[in-house]
């Protein structure tokens, strides 16, 4: 993959120690549809996603996992720019330089989601949990064949559709990508509602998704599904 530089600009932001890492995990924020406004001080859609981050580090604690984030130039996804999926891109170019090529997990709300699944063709991702996604159905899905694409989508939630995501989801498994999806009942956009299982199932995936524990049974049946004719199957398990 062609090496992504954006002059000025340290896409990669790590939480801790990264020496001896055999894995990471990336979280990416959520964002607006078009802003070239730099993320401020008090960023809320970043303080969203801390709570993934601490899940995360606390569920992987001991087991060499570096857990970091990427760090957007601007608040927008900005059209074909495609700003965040470039901050996402450049961030994982970096974490190849520093660590290595190791299996990493890309945990994205939001614009963050649709970045997230839009850079998992780079070489180090092996898998995505995308929270609430933004999906329009232009986005391409060829970039995650192969790789383990798991969706959590809320069924009150107002600003991104859970049908588009289920579409995106589809559309990943007929290309080749493992697919499984939940519905979290009761919560909308903002992950507020249930939060702590948010939190709980996102850190839980990460931990399957990296071999350090298995996946729920039904996740496992949902991935185990042939690409050609699986539907929708697996894709609204509830949660």
């Amino acid at each position: 993959m062609n090496r992504v530089r954006v002059a000025g600009h340290r896409a990669l932001a790590w939480r801790g120690a990264t020496e001896g890492a055999v894995a990471a995990v990336l979280v990416l924020h959520g964002g607006q549809i078009a802003s070239e406004r730099r993320p401020g001080p008090v960023n809320l859609p970043g303080l969203r996603m801390q709570g993934f981050a601490r899940a995360v580090a606390r569920e992987t604690a001991g087991t060499r996992v570096a857990v970091g984030s990427v760090r957007y130039r601007y608040r927008g996804w900005n059209g074909e720019q495609a700003d965040a999926a470039r901050d996402a891109t450049a961030a994982l170019c970096d974490l190849a330089e520093e660590l290595g090529p190791v299996p990493t997990v890309l945990v994205g709300h939001s614009m963050g989601g649709r970045a997230a699944l839009r850079a998992a063709g780079h070489p180090c991702v092996t898998g995505v949990i995308a929270l609430a996604p933004w999906c329009p159905p232009e986005d391409p899905v060829a970039q995650l064949r192969d790789r383990t694409v798991l969706t959590l989508h809320g069924d009150r939630d107002r600003v991104t559709e859970p049908e588009a995501t289920r579409d995106l989801a589809a559309r990943a498994r007929e290309a080749g990508a493992r697919v499984a999806g939940y519905t979290v009942h009761g919560s909308g956009h903002a992950l507020l509602r249930r939060s702590a299982d948010w939190h709980r199932a996102a850190a839980d995936l990460t931990a399957g998704l990296l071999g350090l524990r298995p996946l729920p049974a039904e996740v496992a049946e949902a991935l185990a599904l042939g690409t050609a004719d699986a539907g929708g199957l697996g894709l609204t398990l509830p949660l």
